[in-house]
Parts: structure tokens; sequence; C-alpha cells
């Protein structure tokens, strides 16, 4: 069982160390209102407040005094996140209270490094735990860092989680479980049912699995705007009969990474408790082979009534997503998001540290960008650009789901995905990665969150919470 909420501040105590972080130009300040004795003994341990570092300043009796953490210069603070991640790691075991007059956001990515350091994933080997806690900082909400570090927790533990423990059915589950939790409502549709509730396309695409696709809807809340969150969930992603290379095939339990990320948002957004009525919806499916496989060329008739001709089974998750896109559009929500696993052409443009997101709202791209910046988790715009509608037309049906060419992958999927949503008059889709390819401050290698604490960053101005 995943238990998301494990990442803790710890309680205030007296006996807590008093933790100070510097950048290199603020050192030499401090240093000179310290007694002598202090200066000489940070200089003798070559403290200079680069990024990551950390000196321990003694007391009588073998006690800490006090810690120093370098957050280095401006460049360095520019180029990473979470220093303060880093600096938990290297610190000796104890409680520490973080005492600072930096930015409220600045003291936040502090605060909220500092608790996703601490995460580990455990579900198959224990590891050795963190032994330096924070007092939560003076001025912080406690409760709202946690709730976030909590969803980030769930994001990543459901990514890394293998498709033999983390199929559709599992991935109900944990949805159930989080309804519960918050007090929402659920309802699941599963295997033949699809095609009777007109569901034919996540049908399709997971009917070959040994586990049936479903659609997972969740509901929340019952004052202010409607919101709509549709993740792509595939647990596993073969290629189907266009069948993925090994090398390729490797990383595809990840491929359920859109469903992970709004799962996570959505713990978010009902454990602080914001004032709207949520909407999570995610296709569940596996994309497997057998003879019941669907081919290519195969025509499919969508929810929505427009037709797809299919030239590659490797581009499944459009296909999901569209059943689920239709089904939030017939009952238009305020803000519609999408986010998806969905193309490596947008790994290519932005790598795998930035959320490229689609939008013809501006003021959802500017609150966007604003709270991305505030809470460190990067995003890029990318455009709708209509002239590229022709390349995923092509002329014995409606749509195609793999269009040829090589070019703007990323674009023409989001501009398939945009044919779902006619009556919405504000949607956006995010092309996220789920993945963290090396290990950073914060961010141990394995799964990980994109651009869901920017878009909770952004909600309340962008939905005037």
């Amino acid at each position: 069982m995943l238990n998301h909420t494990r990442l803790k501040f710890a309680e205030t105590s007296d006996d807590a160390v008093r933790l100070l972080a510097f950048g290199v130009d603020a050192l030499d300040d401090w240093l000179e209102s310290q007694p002598q004795d202090v200066q000489a003994w940070v200089k003798a341990q070559g403290f200079k407040a680069a990024e990551g570092t950390t000196c321990i300043i003694p007391a009588e009796g073998g006690v800490i005094a006090m810690a120093l953490a370098g957050l280095g210069d401006a460049q360095a603070r520019a180029r990473g996140r979470f220093a303060m991640a880093s600096i938990a790691a290297k610190l000796p075991a104890g409680t520490y209270q973080l005492v600072s007059d930096h930015a409220a956001d600045d003291l936040e990515e502090h605060a909220l490094g500092w608790l996703l350091s601490q995460y580990a994933f455990e579900t198959y080997r224990a590891q050795p735990p963190h032994g330096a806690r924070l007092v939560c900082p003076d001025g912080l909400d406690k409760d709202r860092i946690e709730a976030i570090a909590a969803g980030e927790t769930l994001t990543r533990d459901l990514i890394n989680t293998p498709a033999s423990d983390m199929g559709p059915n599992d991935l109900e589950t944990t949805a159930r479980m989080l309804a519960k939790t918050h007090g929402a409502a659920i309802t699941v549709v599963i295997g033949d049912d699809l095609l009777v509730k007109n569901f034919p396309m996540i049908h399709t695409v997971g009917r070959a699995s040994a586990t049936p696709p479903r659609l997972i809807d969740m509901t929340w809340g019952d004052e202010g705007p409607t919101l709509a969150l549709v993740g792509k969930g595939v647990c596993f992603d073969t290629g189907g009969l266009n069948i993925k290379p090994a090398a390729s095939m490797g990383l595809m339990k990840k491929d359920m990474g859109g469903a992970a990320t709004v799962l996570g948002l959505a713990h978010m957004i009902m454990a602080l408790g914001l004032k709207l009525k949520l909407r999570v919806l995610i296709p569940a499916v596996e994309n497997s082979i057998d003879g019941s496989a669907y081919r290519p060329q195969d025509i499919l008739t969508s929810r929505k009534g427009l037709t797809v001709e299919i030239n590659n089974t490797d581009a499944e998750g459009r296909l999901v997503l569209a059943d689920a896109l239709a089904l939030a559009d017939e009952t238009p929500p305020d803000l519609m998001i999408c986010m998806a696993t969905l193309t490596g052409a947008a790994r290519v443009a932005v790598g795998p540290d930035i959320s490229p997101f689609f939008t013809g709202d501006a003021a959802f791209a500017d609150a966007l960008r604003t709270g991305a910046r505030e809470v460190r988790d990067p995003v890029w715009e990318l455009p709708f650009h209509d002239p590229y509608e022709p390349l995923i037309e092509p002329g014995i049906a409606d749509l195609d789901n793999a269009p040829k060419g090589g070019f703007a992958g990323t674009i023409t999927a989001a501009l398939f995905l945009r044919r779902f949503v006619s009556n919405t008059a504000r949607f956006s889709h995010f092309d996220v990665y789920g993945w963290q390819p090396v290990a950073a401050p914060g961010r141990p290698k394995g799964g990980v969150g994109m651009g869901a604490r920017a878009i909770l960053a952004a909600l309340p101005k962008a939905m005037n919470l």
C-alpha cells in the first residue's frame, strides 16, 4: 500500500539546531558579526558557502552550536533547484531550525526541498532514512507544504511501481483510496462496458491485455468553478503490433505518468480544500499484444464520432485520451487540463526537466508562467499551430494518429487532442516526461512530478479562487 503522506516536518523543539543558509555574497558580512573563535573555525573548515556545502560549528561538550549551509553564487542558484535538499543529506542526524530572512518563495523552496530530500522508493527494498529533520520555518504554511510533498510523493511512487504491481486495476485501487481519503465520489467503467458506455478507443487500445481497460471518473467539491484533470494512464506500453525495440520499452512503466501527475495534483487540491469543483478522468489501459490487438490501418470511431486512421499502434495515448476528453467536454468545465507522457518529440524540444504546455488561453498561460517561477517547477509554452492541422488529416478518415514526416510531433499530438475539445473554452495540454534520468537535489533518479506544482500555484489567479 502506498504511503504518500510520509514526508513530514519535525515538531518544534527547543533543542533544534540553528541552521543558517547563505549565498556566497552574504557570508563575509555574517562572519564579521561573529566572535573571533567562530570566524577562525569557519575559515579553518574552508567553508565559503559554495552550493551544497555545510559547516558544523561545535559548542562545549561536543554538541552542535549551529550549522551553516551554502547556497552558492547567483549563477549556481539560477542553474539549480532545491539546494537545501543536498544540504539535508549532508548534515548529522538531528532536528534543525532554519534561520533566514530569505523571501517567502525562496524559503518555501528550501522547506519543500528538504522534505523531498527524504523521499525514497521503498516498496521493494528498505532505504536508510535521512537523520536530519527540519522544523517548518516560521511564516510558512506547514500543512500546505506537506500536502504538496504528499502529492509529489504519490506521483513518484505510482510511476516507480512496475507494471506487475501497477496495472489498470491497481491504478483504479489507488484512485479509490484517494477518493475515500478526501470524500470524493468515484465511478469506473471496465472492459466491455466501455463499448456499452461509448468509450470505443479506450476499449480498443486496452482489449489485448489480460487486465481489462477502464475509465476512472472521480469528482470532488460542491462550490466554485469547475476544473477537469485528464491523465493518460497507459500502465505499460509495448507499442502494440508496432512493437517498441527493447531500448525504448525499458521505461514504459512510466507511460501512466500523466495519470500519476493528475492524481498527485488532485491530492494537493483536495488536501488544501480549494474552493472548486474537481473532476479527474483517467483512461487506464495496458497496450499489449495478442490476437485481439488493434492493427495499423484500422480505422476507429471515437466517442465524439470522429474517425481515426491508425498508422502506428504505438501512438495509443492520444486515442485513450480522446475518449476521456470528449466525455469531459460534454459538460464543459471552466478549465480543462490534460497531462500525458505523450511524445518523445517533447523531450527533444525541451529536455527532461521542463514541462511543455499548450493553451489557447493567454490568461492561464501568464498565471502558469508566474506560478512556475514562484515554485521552481519549470514550464514552457508551445503553440497550437493551426497551419499544421492538415498533417493530422489523412483523407481516408477524419484524423491520423501518427502523421508521417517526423516534424512537430509534439504539436501535431496536441492538435489531435484539441479536436476532441469543442465546447470547453479553456483547454490546456501538458506533454510531461515524468522521469528524472540523473539524480539531482530533491529528485532521485526515477519517477518525478512535472507541472503539477506550477498548475497549483496558477489556479487561484487563473480561476479566481
